[in-house]
């Protein structure tokens, strides 16, 4: 190597890295807590790479909803489907995704910035998840599936919430026996 040229250092703190540690620090803290500083300390890295990567730490919260948004869609698809009533499996999968994890629930389903996504496009998901159980209700003979759904959704959501402000006390069996006789005088 000649005199005077030094080699480049290697960039070690990717775009992943970064989403990664902030989709952690969310689940974790919250979203409110991932500060640019507290990303960078958590990545292992100063906020350097993280400006590198994004303009303004707005930018990179895009990023890291979309990353929460197919978090809860890989969540769904993984959830064991077994109910034969429609809505009644993704109301158990959203309940439970609230339970367990809260902050991302908040950021997902109670935040007003959710960069351009509505709620039914963040529940229906890449899976097509509400379009699949409205057309199961309509299979069983629903005359209205849309209607439907929008009276089930009142209840499971309503059921989220309480369980983010630990109002819900129903077990597993409870809910779903709450879910299954919701569908039934719905229908």
């Amino acid at each position: 190597m000649e005199r005077g040229y030094a080699m480049a250092r290697k960039e070690s703190i990717t775009m992943e890295d970064i989403l990664s540690a902030a989709l952690e620090m969310t689940r974790e803290e919250g979203i409110e807590n991932v500060t640019a500083r507290k990303l960078a300390a958590k990545a292992g890295c100063s906020t350097q790479p993280i400006f590198r990567i994004y303009q303004n730490m707005e930018e990179m919260s895009k990023d890291l909803f979309e990353r929460a948004a197919n978090f809860f869609a890989s969540y769904y698809e993984n959830y064991p489907k077994k109910d034969v009533f429609a809505f009644v499996d993704l109301g158990m999968a959203y309940i439970q995704f609230a339970m367990q994890e809260r902050n991302l629930f908040r950021l997902l389903f109670l935040s007003d910035q959710r960069h351009g996504k509505s709620l039914y496009e963040l529940l229906n998901g890449k899976s097509g998840a509400v379009k699949q159980e409205i057309a199961r209700a309509k299979a069983a003979g629903c005359n209205d599936p849309g209607e439907l759904f929008m009276k089930m959704w009142i209840c499971i959501h309503g059921a989220a919430c309480m369980a983010i402000t630990g109002d819900y006390d129903l077990n597993e069996a409870e809910t779903r026996q709450l879910l299954e006789e919701s569908y039934r005088a719905f229908v």
